[in-house]
């Protein structure tokens, strides 16, 4: 299995890996999302240490059962060779029934056929109000034409 673009990433392809991979996760398929990653491969989300795509499936069903409404904005930070540096936020209701935006950096290693290899992610979260809300689109991908974080101050 490949998945271009692939390492090294120049702006171009690393700024094309961002988005295909902010587009998948506001699909929110987990077994589409989960083939985008090595067999193996090693995560850490928040407190959480995953190995393998089946792992990776499992956190992503309970992840999207719990947070509903969600949407994904990503934004390239840094890229070298095999690795690229994203921050993102999303929006969703908790189950405590109330709207959060999350807030967080990633980095990701690639493996030569595209595929994610390693990813640490380092989040937060910040309870909002509906009023606070910036991310309005349809759920699914972000329209092309909507802002990104740095278009919306975040």
């Amino acid at each position: 299995m490949v998945r271009p673009p692939f390492p090294p990433f120049n702006i171009d392809s690393a700024k094309a890996k961002v988005r295909a991979a902010e587009d998948a996760w506001n699909g929110r398929d987990p077994a589409s999302v989960a083939r985008a990653y090595t067999p193996d491969t090693r995560w850490r989300n928040r407190n959480e240490f995953l190995t393998g795509r089946a792992e990776v499936e499992g956190f992503l069903t309970r992840k999207w059962q719990a947070e509903r409404e969600y949407r994904l904005i990503k934004e390239l930070w840094c890229f070298d060779g095999p690795r690229i540096a994203v921050r993102f936020a999303y929006e969703a209701i908790g189950k405590d029934g109330k709207w959060f935006r999350a807030y967080g950096n990633e980095n990701w290693e690639f493996a030569r056929n595209g595929l994610m290899a390693v990813r640490h992610a380092s989040i937060n979260d910040l309870q909002i109000s509906e009023d606070e809300r910036l991310f309005h689109w349809p759920l699914g991908p972000r329209p092309i034409d909507h802002p990104g974080l740095s278009d919306l101050g975040l």
